[in-house]
């Protein structure tokens, strides 16, 4: 059965962004060795994820059967980000580092998706994922070196916190890419093209290896 990779973009600099380029060029290279394979697609600047609100909540915890048309409507979104999860074996990120943490329109995007007996299940008394079988690839972009063992690391909650939600949603095959330093772009002590070869260079390593 053909595999189904979703790609899911948070930053909001369009065609500048760092992380977008990673993304697409891991679309690509994936799109490479899974020919057949089917490519879903997020942009989480473009689509408009309202905050959760009181009205959603109740909708969530109203029986699916005694959902109103009102209530219906305000699960959509929810409803067909969930179902985009699901249809997928395969999750690329790209995640921009903003203030030591991830974007704005990406908590939104998980508010919506982490939900009771949609994306994990409280049946046995404890929390169990029900995205099992998935895998995820997160692109961390940031204008400073947030690796482990620089000088900065304990600031970066970026990798912390998506290790943390996708786990508890079952996924738990999660590979974090890092690519700091982007500052320098802005400096002028590194060009663009100089500062992606080398991620460049390992995304299509990595599908040769495979």
């Amino acid at each position: 059965m053909p595999l189904t990779l979703l790609e899911i973009d948070s930053s909001p600099l369009g065609a500048r962004s760092i992380s977008r380029h990673l993304t697409h060029e891991f679309v690509d290279s994936w799109k490479a060795a899974n020919p057949d394979g089917r490519i879903l697609t997020r942009d989480l600047n473009a689509t408009a994820i309202p905050p959760i609100d009181a009205a959603w909540v109740a909708a969530v915890y109203t029986p699916e059967a005694n959902l109103t048309a009102d209530q219906r409507d305000r699960l959509a979104l929810s409803d067909s980000l969930i179902a985009e999860l699901q249809a997928a074996d395969h999750y690329v990120f790209g995640v921009p580092m903003h203030n030591f943490s991830i974007p704005s329109v990406l908590k939104l995007w998980i508010d919506q998706i982490v939900r009771a007996n949609k994306t994990f299940s409280y049946a046995t008394g404890t929390p169990v994922g029900l995205l099992t079988g998935k895998k995820a690839t997160i692109f961390i972009t940031s204008g400073g070196k947030y690796d482990a063992g620089t000088a900065l690391a304990s600031f970066n909650f970026v990798e912390p916190y998506l290790r943390t939600v996708l786990g508890f949603l079952g996924v738990t095959d999660v590979t974090f890419i890092a690519a700091g330093g982007a500052a320098a772009l802005n400096t002028g002590k590194i060009d663009r093209a100089a500062f992606l070869e080398p991620h460049i260079a390992s995304i299509r390593a990595q599908f040769q290896a495979a």
